[in-house]
């Protein structure tokens, strides 16, 4: 898989307080941008898959309302994950 643990626990040791703390918004917002970059390559080669579509859209959400509640508790942690991230333009 693409995705193992090791590659998860360097996550929220980069944009987390500790890796093992999985719980924080920024660790999490990290971690759905790469499964929404891995998903988003993998539609490029499989237009038709339409269950990879839906788990797309559900993550952009789910990622989505993460970033507004960072957005609401502490708008410079918000700032600078969407920076690290390079999320929006």
């Amino acid at each position: 898989m693409y995705l193992t643990g090791d590659i998860k626990k360097s996550f929220f040791n980069e944009h987390g307080k500790s890796d093992i703390d999985t719980g924080s918004p920024e660790g999490q917002v990290a971690l759905f941008t790469f499964r929404i970059k891995h998903l988003t390559e993998h539609l490029k080669q499989n237009k038709k898959d339409l269950a990879t579509q839906r788990s797309l859209v559900r993550l952009v959400g789910k990622r989505k309302k993460l970033l507004a509640y960072l957005k609401d508790k502490d708008i410079e942690r918000y700032r600078s994950i969407i920076k690290k991230l390079n999320i929006r333009k």
